[in-house]
């Protein structure tokens, strides 16, 4: 059997069993809050825009590639964009969690909207220095998709609200397996747009804007502003997340866990297609695929939550651990001399080219598994440990490092010329897993003995939530330091 004809065949009822693990996880009042209607209303405010930013966020991902070479620009000059939007992420993204925090959440949403559309419409210029400029209006807008709309939901589901934290899993498990469900419709309308309008591969990014437009109007009419700390200037602000991260070992931790899964996680983004190469399989039905187990994998999450009993911290554990063997796994499977040429040949090497095809296709689907499982775990564990003053700034410290990492390995990929590369960045992704699995278990430890200090000095519930002043900010700094 072929990997194209594997993909084929499991699909649609990859599908299903995606949409009855969902039913059977979420359906069935089990969620934590699924009977509380003033829940479920406000979960669906934050839903609708950020479901739209999303949606506009996938429709551009498959294309921008295309899109650069659509414009004839050469391998390098490709590469010089692709990394500009990362160096953006990490430079100038950094400051929109302070100005987040300082200037409000909800403006910073709002500026997403308006920065992302900006983005999308520089794609109209064959222009490489508009081109460039896109790129970094793409950075900073990625680096508040990713922290700002979360920032903001937690401030009001915990202190406008007053809903329990342990209801954010129900929140972060849905948006993950939705987040999945939206990549595949991206998917479609991009491949249906590109064929039949005339923008060629422009074509999704145009597509994108009015997406972004509608979130821009629901966030603007129905959301309420809120903040982080505001009695810094924004220098004070953005050095004082950094000292935050560095002085607390727990908070630390949970950054460095984060830095080690995501930026494995976008590696693997640039190897699969490559290393599936020998296998010619389908890219598109690969990819939706891959997402099919993103939403099979935040079910799982809920299973392992709510009916199993296994917290959070144990959660990112088993997701390190799977990442740790998928990768290791990947290495070894990888032949640096497979080509589609030795595929269609009907020697013994043909049949176990497609054999070692589709181990490497199921350990990728086990990976994003894994994936799926990661999201709403490491969300909830930031609404956690994260202080609510310093949230966005925080969550964008933590970007950092994996976008650097990212940049690396994407600079090596397009510098080096070794056949056994991605063999090495598989064996290097497994180790630093290997590493996330022992540092998660430490992150535990940290994070039980942080709470057993707090009861014994009887503070506050300051572990990322109700810090409404410098007084419980300071309380936590020293707690965490102990």
């Amino acid at each position: 059997m072929s990997l194209t004809t594997l993909i084929q065949i499991i699909f649609f009822p990859f599908l299903i069993v995606a949409y009855c693990f969902y039913k059977f996880t979420h359906g069935s009042g089990q969620d934590a809050g699924s009977g509380n209607p003033d829940f479920i209303k406000f979960q669906r405010s934050y839903f609708a825009p950020y479901f739209m930013a999303l949606f506009s966020d996938w429709l551009q991902g498959p294309y921008v590639y295309q899109l650069y070479s659509y414009y004839g620009f050469a391998q390098g000059q490709i590469a010089v964009l692709f990394l500009t939007g990362f160096a953006s992420s990490v430079t100038f993204g950094t400051a929109t969690g302070p100005l987040a925090d300082k200037f409000g959440r909800k403006k910073l949403c709002l500026v997403f909207c308006a920065m992302y559309t900006a983005s999308c419409l520089t794609k109209l210029s064959p222009d490489f220095n508009l081109l460039l400029l896109g790129r970094i209006l793409g950075g900073i807008a990625t680096s508040i998709l990713f922290s700002v709309f979360e920032s903001w939901y937690l401030y009001q589901h915990t202190l406008v609200h007053k809903f329990p934290l342990e209801w954010t899993s129900t929140t972060f498990s849905k948006a993950t397996f939705f987040n999945g469900l939206l990549a595949i419709v991206a998917g479609l309308v991009g491949d249906m747009a590109v064929d039949r309008m005339d923008f060629g591969p422009v074509s999704p990014f145009m597509i994108a804007t009015p997406f972004l437009l509608f979130s821009f109007l629901m966030i603007y009419t129905s959301w309420d502003e809120n903040h982080g700390v505001q009695q810094k200037h924004w220098k004070g602000s953005c050095i004082e997340g950094l000292r935050t991260i560095l002085r607390n070992p727990v908070i630390l931790s949970l950054g460095l866990l984060q830095s080690i899964f995501e930026a494995n996680m976008y590696i693997f983004v640039f190897l699969w297609t490559p290393v599936l190469k020998p296998g010619a399989p389908p890219l598109g039905l690969t990819f939706s695929s891959f997402m099919i187990a993103i939403m099979v994998g935040s079910s799982i999450y809920s299973t392992l939550l709510n009916r199993v009993g296994y917290n959070s911290e144990k959660i990112l554990t088993i997701c390190l651990g799977i990442m740790s063997v998928t990768m290791f796994s990947c290495s070894v499977l990888t032949n640096p001399y497979d080509s589609p040429s030795t595929k269609n040949s009907e020697s013994s090497n043909g049949s176990v080219l497609e054999l070692r095809m589709i181990l490497i296709y199921l350990f990728f689907i086990l990976l994003e598994l894994s994936v799926g499982m990661y999201f709403p775990t490491i969300g909830y564990l930031r609404g956690e440990v994260v202080p609510e003053g310093l949230r966005a700034n925080i969550m964008n410290w933590f970007r950092v490092p994996l976008n650097i990492i990212t940049c690396t390995v994407l600079l090596g990929i397009h510098s080096f010329d070794s056949p056994r590369l991605h063999q090495i960045i598989f064996c290097l992704c497994g180790l630093s897993s290997l590493f996330g699995v022992l540092l998660s278990t430490k992150f535990a430890k940290l994070k039980t003995n942080t709470a057993n200090q707090k009861l014994s000095m009887k503070l506050p519930d300051s572990i990322g939530l109700g810090l409404d002043s410098q007084k419980s900010e300071d309380k936590e700094s020293l707690l965490y330091s102990a």
